[in-house]
């Protein structure tokens, strides 16, 4: 996407599907991070089959009960974030990934509920947590029960906190809206791969609401880091061994 260069198939995905010329991060889902970062054969999947119902008979375009079994039969993933158990070059963590391909990686009941189960397994094994975000924000047709899985997420981190059970946030491209404004910037630390779209609301809308020229870079890794959200930016090749330095810091 960025620069034009043609790869060959094996070898875009043995540089973790990044860009052999220009290191291009290509959006990935949460089976391929899951391959990415856990050691092989480590990986255990928790409430794989977890969905969404329709609580308030929302219709847009389509009713959000058909909309939903379209996007499973489409995807066969039941929503737009995983989680599970495994080991980082041997050390244990938990980690959630979500995945875009999924209503935009929107955040809803399950999303929040899987959350805060995979929180409890931390504080159960006392286990590092990691989240993989890439969000465009709440979901729409959950309302305010989608809104309300930002304030459940946040308390249960409260409790990991005082734990002092590290928590590692891994914001990817796009990470926006509700995902931004909760769970994604409370990390104890919070690294983005390169280039990534981090904001709450998308620069065409601020560029519409303020009627400003946006600097360049605007709301990219690099600008964000500059400006304190962040604490580090990873090429996703290397995110594997910067999360084994990191939890070997944090068990020390």
């Amino acid at each position: 996407d960025e620069c034009g260069e043609m790869m060959h198939k094996k070898q875009f995905e043995a540089n973790s599907y990044t860009c052999i010329k220009c290191g291009y991060h290509f959006r990935i889902g949460s089976e391929e991070y899951f391959n990415l970062l856990f050691d092989e054969g480590s990986f255990k999947e928790y409430d794989k089959k977890m969905k969404s119902v329709d609580t308030l008979k929302f219709t847009d375009s389509k009713p959000y009960e058909k909309r939903i079994e379209e996007t499973i039969k489409k995807t066969e993933l039941y929503d737009a974030l995983r989680w599970g158990t495994g080991e980082i070059n041997k050390m244990p963590a938990v980690i959630c990934a979500m995945d875009f391909a999924f209503i935009g990686g929107s955040m809803g009941s399950v999303l929040g509920e899987k959350i805060s189960r995979a929180i409890d397994k931390c504080l159960k094994n006392k286990t590092p947590l990691i989240i993989i975000s890439s969000s465009g924000g709440a979901r729409m047709m959950e309302g305010g029960i989608s809104l309300m899985q930002l304030a459940k997420i946040s308390s249960r981190l409260a409790k990991l906190a005082e734990e002092k059970i590290p928590y590692i946030s891994i914001i990817t491209n796009p990470t926006t809206g509700g995902a931004s404004a909760s769970f994604a910037m409370q990390g104890d630390l919070n690294i983005a791969e390169p280039n990534a779209l981090i904001g709450f609301a998308g620069p065409r809308v601020i560029k519409q609401a303020t009627g400003k020229d946006l600097p360049k870079g605007f709301q990219r890794s690099d600008f964000v880091l500059e400006h304190g959200f962040l604490d580090l930016i990873v090429d996703r090749k290397n995110m594997k061994e910067k999360l084994t330095q990191l939890l070997k810091l944090f068990a020390n």
